[in-house]
């Protein structure tokens, strides 16, 4: 995944300087270590794989339809 320069220690300083409390803006710097940012390769991987899923739920309920209507006819004829 690409690396995005963030300027942890800026950031806390001006949360501080905005009146959020020291403890709380500390923690933000011990939480944004942890985080992980979605990339445009990330985000066109998702894509690819809910786009297969959506044709596959596609064709089950396509498949499911098919078969009430086969059973309809059947008991018509």
């Amino acid at each position: 995944m690409a690396s995005i320069t963030f300027d942890t220690l800026k950031f806390v300083r001006r949360l501080k300087d905005s009146g959020i409390p020291e403890a709380q803006a500390e923690a933000f710097r011990e939480a944004s270590g942890e985080a992980e940012l979605a990339g445009r390769q990330d985000i066109e991987r998702l894509e690819l794989r809910m786009d297969s899923e959506f044709r596959l739920v596609k064709w089950m309920l396509s498949a499911t339809f098919a078969g009430v209507v086969a059973l309809i006819l059947k008991g018509f004829f």
